[in-house]
């Protein structure tokens, strides 16, 4: 469906992809309409001097897409649909990393950090398909490829009891995954065994399944629910906010945060990272009980509903999202961009975060 304010740019862009010109007074919607939101301007890069070249780079790829759009991971909808998205973050997001891909010499890697039901693997996707088209062959992968085999995780349970699902900070392989993205960096053009994890085996606690194995990667979108999350002062838990209420809660959420420094080789890969955040953390719920019911519906089991509240919130208590991801709005060394998503996953803010007084004027 598509939003009252953005039916006006639906239907010009309609008007484009069926008569392949504008008149000035549509070019000028156009621009005006992309600069009057100056802080997202500022986030693709744009000025008054600059914006209609690039958004004529928009069109045109716009037009060349329209056989790959059928491939897309989407719900069944008409093109007009989906549009304003292409417009506002699909096309401009990949030609952003294209053009970071040719100002470096080896293959790009990208994190794309969000929390469960956000849509990172689906944003993932689509930037795979929309960047192949543009001559740029993009592979992803998960953190959640990365689990520990099942019988480790088995092991791993047994000597902690608290990890009672995979998920937190030390059910992964990180020798996997620095394995993985240093053989991306190397691009010598021999073919790559991606990993891949298969979440319906051993009754839904998941295994290892059949690598991928992609050759000639340009970029890499690597996504995950705590892709590029540092590790924070132990005092932070001393108040910290719900469900980590026990003190057995406060002593879980701090071993997690001391888990994390192992993460850091494996973060410093990145190039780049985008947070894609809610507006509300909790959102996190209604998306989980959204997906556990179409499972369910469909015969494929699926949790009920008081399992994915508990679900969610053992996530919440080993990485809160008020403590580890939401400071990082504002901490443009580690992220260069900001998506903020409403309830029905739609952007509402787009933004770049400030960098520290020592790294700004610095390009990047």
């Amino acid at each position: 469906m598509i939003r009252p304010e953005d039916r006006p740019l639906a239907a010009l862009l309609g008007t484009w992809l069926e008569a392949g010109q504008l008149t000035t007074a549509q070019w000028q919607f156009l621009i005006s309409q992309e600069l009057a939101d100056s802080v997202r301007a500022q986030a693709w890069g744009l000025s008054p001097e600059t914006v209609r070249d690039h958004l004529q780079q928009r069109l045109s790829w716009l037009t060349v897409l329209l056989p790959v759009h059928p491939h897309l991971p989407l719900p069944p909808a008409p093109l007009a649909t989906y549009l304003p998205l292409y417009w506002y973050l699909w096309l401009p997001l990949a030609l952003r990393l294209h053009q970071a891909r040719q100002h470096q010499p080896a293959p790009l890697i990208q994190g794309i950090l969000a929390g469960q039901g956000t849509g990172k693997t689906t944003l993932a996707a689509i930037l795979s398909q929309i960047l192949g088209v543009m001559g740029c062959p993009t592979a992803t992968l998960s953190l959640d490829d990365l689990y520990k085999t099942w019988q480790e995780r088995q092991q791993i349970q047994q000597r902690d009891p608290r990890l009672r699902w995979r998920g937190p900070p030390g059910t992964h392989d990180l020798d996997l995954g620095l394995t993985t993205l240093d053989r991306i960096r190397q691009a010598d053009g021999r073919p790559l065994a991606l990993p891949r994890f298969d979440k319906a085996l051993h009754q839904g606690q998941g295994d290892r399944t059949t690598p991928v194995l992609v050759r000639g990667v340009e970029i890499l979108l690597f996504e995950g629910w705590f892709v590029g999350v540092e590790p924070i002062p132990m005092e932070r838990f001393d108040q910290a906010p719900a469900p980590i209420s026990s003190q057995a809660d406060r002593q879980f959420a701090r071993d997690m945060n001391r888990q994390l420094a192992a993460y850091q080789p494996l973060w410093q890969r990145l190039d780049r990272l985008l947070l894609l955040l809610p507006r509300d953390y909790r959102q996190a719920q209604h998306w989980r009980q959204q997906a556990e019911h179409q499972l369910r519906a469909a015969g494929r089991g699926g949790m009920d509903r008081q399992t994915v509240r508990e679900f969610v919130e053992y996530f919440w208590r080993s990485l809160h999202p008020e403590l580890f991801i939401t400071p990082l709005t504002q901490r443009g060394d580690l992220v260069d961009l900001v998506i903020e998503v409403d309830s029905y996953r739609y952007p509402r803010a787009i933004y770049s975060p400030p960098r520290p007084p020592s790294q700004q004027g610095l390009g990047g």
